[in-house]
């Protein structure tokens, strides 16, 4: 009697089962977390991506028919969950799926050590209790040392991008962001603050449209250097 195989790689090709369920069991044996706001590229095989998102694109049209929506009649949303699912996966949370954007580093030749101010950069993500939109802006102060590494200014957006592109809340959205620059950048000290709006609150829930939600983390002199602090507080309250 032959033997089951034992490469779980080759295990993934035999099981069927849904690719959303075979990613899972390959995350589950790595012991990855695979949260809404973690990213998984590196446990995707070639193809699955397009896999993922036809299987997402039949959950969606189930959910449209749950809620007693003619989708094989009505014109309007016969193709819905094919827009949905392109929507989810390829868009709105790519920085789930996507591995990190390259980012060229550069040394602080000229051993800079001033604060350098980068904001305000457009940040749009989806809430992860109710996948309503949060969109606002955020603010980064680096202070490099002469070990510091250094990047292109556009590559700060595409990086903050890259965390936002993800189911979120904002609190751990910041420090995901501080913790990505702190380990590309290895500063004196870091600052980040974003402000948003929150369509959880605005279209649905208490409604109210006025309300957004300011939150910081500060690392290394940030937190030490109140004078630092303050500068930083005041420059990106001026812009």
């Amino acid at each position: 009697m032959s033997q089951p195989p034992n490469d779980p790689t080759l295990l993934d090709t035999l099981l069927p089962l849904p690719v959303s369920e075979r990613v899972r069991q390959r995350l589950l044996r790595a012991g990855q977390r695979f949260h809404a706001n973690d990213n998984i590229a590196g446990h995707l095989h070639a193809g699955e991506m397009a896999a993922i998102e036809n299987e997402v694109a039949a959950r969606a049209q189930e959910l449209l028919r749950a809620l007693v929506i003619d989708t094989d009649n009505d014109h309007n949303t016969r193709d819905t969950g094919r827009r949905l699912a392109k929507m989810f996966v390829r868009e709105l949370f790519a920085g789930r799926y996507q591995p990190a954007p390259a980012v060229t580093e550069f040394p602080n030749a000229e051993r800079l050590n001033e604060l350098m101010i980068v904001g305000p950069l457009r940040v749009r993500s989806a809430c992860s209790h109710h996948l309503c939109p949060i969109i606002g802006q955020v603010w980064i102060g680096v202070l490099p040392d002469a070990n510091s590494n250094l990047i292109g200014l556009s590559k700060y957006a595409r990086l903050v991008e890259w965390i936002m592109s993800r189911p979120q809340i904002q609190e751990e959205a910041v420090s995901q962001i501080a913790q990505l620059l702190e380990q590309r950048l290895k500063p004196d000290g870091l600052a980040v603050v974003m402000e948003a709006d929150h369509y959880c609150m605005h279209w649905r829930g208490v409604k109210d449209d006025g309300s957004k939600m300011t939150n910081s983390v500060m690392r290394g002199k940030f937190l030490s250097d109140p004078a630092l602090r303050r500068e930083f507080l005041s420059l990106r309250h001026r812009g």
